[in-house]
């Protein structure tokens, strides 16, 4: 099961980096909007192509309106950036504290694991895009990226710890690492390329991945059991 992402309210981008503050209902339905309608736009084109004139047409507010709520195209989308961060570690939060996973095994638990990253990503693969391509100009932007990432590993470990026995914890937390960074790896190339054999939409893409991490913990649990 994907992710549960709802609509975007007040409450979650308020107090987020380059946001004027506003009391007005109207004012932070607006603020509101244009993040969302930007989050949809840049899965289509560049940062450099998102123009605010368009976004604000999308939206119907005048561009005034958009510098009334944000200080610059820049911060922006930093707010954009910090509230995808910030809906990814609610979604693997949820997914751990979730009791339905209580009782599942490894293999589930990979997957649920992969699930809630891929779907993070296709939710955000514009954000994830311009953060990679502003690397060398703006590295905070990937360094939110990179931060992120390391808290959703952070938050899942428990939850397939338990599942790979005790014991050798140094060992299976590397290979839980590792297994992530496969992961990541796979779907940034996949937003930046766009690779033909196993593109970022296609449900194979979790299958896939669900199982590399499977084995690849699958393995590392196994080397408790003593040898024959």
């Amino acid at each position: 099961m994907a992710a549960d992402w709802q609509s975007i309210d007040w409450v979650a981008v308020r107090d987020l980096p380059g946001i004027l503050p506003t009391q007005q209902r109207r004012s932070q339905e607006t603020t509101v909007a244009l993040l969302e309608a930007a989050a949809v736009m840049l899965r289509e084109r560049s940062l450099d192509e998102l123009s605010i004139e368009d976004l604000c047409k999308r939206v119907g507010v005048t561009i005034g309106a958009f510098y009334g709520r944000f200080e610059s195209k820049d911060a922006f989308f930093s707010a954009l950036m910090s509230l995808a961060a910030r809906k990814a570690l609610a979604a693997v939060r949820a997914a751990v504290a979730d009791e339905d996973n209580l009782g599942t095994g490894l293999e589930e638990a990979c997957r649920r694991v992969v699930e809630i990253a891929v779907d993070v990503v296709r939710r955000n693969v514009g954000v994830v895009r311009a953060a990679s391509q502003y690397e060398s100009i703006y590295p905070e932007r990937w360094g939110t990226i990179r931060t992120t990432g390391s808290a959703m590993v952070d938050l899942a470990k428990p939850l397939l710890l338990a599942r790979m026995g005790r014991g050798r914890v140094a060992a299976k937390e590397r290979s839980i690492g590792f297994a992530f960074q496969m992961m990541f790896g796979t779907l940034i190339n996949a937003v930046l390329h766009k690779p033909k054999l196993v593109s970022l939409d296609e449900p194979e893409m979790v299958d896939r991945l669900a199982l590399a991490m499977f084995l690849q913990l699958q393995h590392e649990a196994r080397a408790d059991r003593p040898a024959k």
